[in-house]
């Protein structure tokens, strides 16, 4: 099958090379040039496990093209994907310029009949907006259908999340974009994958429901993290006898300081204004913003604290940039946060992660030591602050860190050592709700 997917960025790219890997012949389009050529050479423009190697055999056995002739992609597919960005705007709304862009490149481009299918995640009434202005731009009497796909894809485990989904959601009300993408999708019917098949709003609600759950599922637990440290309770123990309640399940049940990333800021904001945009007052998704903006400065202020009360001057070590492990996305990401405010304070700020120096160095310019390792990052510090939880940070040599280090605070914003064997090093130890 012909497949064409507009827009080269993570889950355009991602999208791309796992059709092409099911034996389709994929053309993946993106308008920046420098982009297309890198991709065209095998080099992903960002960090993602194993879509690199993906992305090179698809190339080599020429199932996979990346382009930017938008106009010929369009032309000679049968199915089209969208996946270009829908960036929020001020009010947290998502912004559809390019999704119509797109769609009126379909007007133009229109010479027999063509799925046309929402990959990016966009509010409920979009596909209907994207079907009218096809039919009110189109020059001819060629047919089309709109369907809704929304992705699932977890940065860092994207390529595995894509072949062995939870579920695939389909929104279409046209009988032959469904044979079509069921069709497309065959591979995973074989792996007895559970498949949603629904109308167009439904699916494009799917989306927001399912990332906004989770999202609350996080500030939740770090409510109770926080509650813990009140109290003495130790969070790990209330999270794993929760997760055991097979209504509750333990996913999400791990505390630290704050979701970040493209996904659930974005989309908690704009399931709030969606719901707005309508006359009703989603409470239990504001709450869930406004619990994740204070853990992000919760956090930095358990830091402040345990330099007893002030950080300016102190050297601080930060490990982990991303907002989680695996990629080096740092957007909204609560270590850069976290790093803002301590430099603003006047700390001495030493970093380190193993993919997003880069992207960070763009957020925090020159005023940090981009360290070589984490024991580079830990050497002369007075406090040790792990924000992001890599592999890599979960078997550290304490003994040596501790060596390294100017001072003994060590402070575990995602709870990946024991209290007592840090303190038993030496270490004033602060985790999330084991205090």
């Amino acid at each position: 099958m012909k497949v064409s997917v507009i827009g080269a960025g993570y889950v355009g790219v991602v999208t791309a090379a796992c059709f092409a890997e099911f034996g389709n012949e994929v053309v993946c389009v993106d308008k920046v040039k420098e982009k297309v050529k890198m991709l065209s050479n095998g080099r992903i423009p960002f960090y993602e496990p194993g879509l690199e190697e993906l992305v090179r055999k698809n190339l080599k056995e020429g199932r996979l093209t990346f382009t930017t002739d938008i106009d010929s992609a369009i032309q000679e597919a049968l199915v089209i994907f969208i996946a270009v960005g829908t960036p929020p705007r001020g009010d947290g709304s998502a912004d559809l310029t390019y999704v119509e862009e797109v769609a009126k490149k379909i007007a133009e481009n229109l010479n027999d009949y063509k799925v046309v299918v929402t990959k990016s995640t966009v509010p409920v009434g979009t596909g209907y907006k994207i079907k009218k202005i096809i039919e009110e731009a189109k020059n001819n009497s060629c047919s089309f259908d709109v369907a809704s796909n929304p992705e699932f894809l977890r940065e860092g485990s994207a390529v595995y999340d894509f072949m062995h989904p939870d579920r695939v959601v389909i929104g279409t009300e046209s009988d032959s974009a469904r044979a079509i993408l069921r069709d497309l999708y065959r591979p995973l019917y074989l792996r007895e994958t559970p498949f949603v098949f629904t109308d167009i709003q439904t699916a494009e609600l799917i989306k927001y429901a399912s990332n906004s759950f989770l999202a609350m599922k996080i500030s939740f637990i770090n409510e109770i993290a926080n509650l813990c440290d009140i109290v003495g309770a130790d969070v790990h123990v209330v999270a794993k006898a929760m997760g055991l309640d097979g209504r509750i399940g333990p996913k999400f049940l791990h505390p630290g300081p704050g979701f970040g990333g493209s996904c659930f800021p974005k989309d908690t904001k704009a399931l709030i204004k969606i719901a707005e945009e309508r006359g009703y007052e989603f409470k239990l998704v504001k709450a869930t913003v406004e619990v994740n903006e204070l853990q992000k400065e919760r956090s930095f202020l358990k830091i402040k604290s345990m330099l007893n009360g002030d950080v300016s001057g102190k050297v601080v070590a930060l490990l982990g940039l991303s907002f989680k492990p695996n990629t080096d996305d740092i957007r909204e990401s609560p270590a850069i946060y976290i790093a803002k405010r301590l430099i603003d304070e006047g700390a001495i700020l030493r970093v380190f992660d193993p993919a997003a120096m880069e992207n960070a160095r763009s957020e925090l310019g020159e005023s940090p030591y981009y360290a070589k390792s984490a024991y580079d990052a830990a050497e002369g510090a007075e406090a040790l602050v792990i924000v992001t939880e890599w592999n890599q940070f979960r078997n550290l040599d304490l003994k040596k860190i501790k060596s390294l280090m100017k001072g003994n605070v060590l402070v575990d914003l995602r709870n990946i050592y024991e209290p007592q064997k840090a303190k038993g090093l030496g270490f004033r130890y602060s985790g999330m709700g084991r205090n």
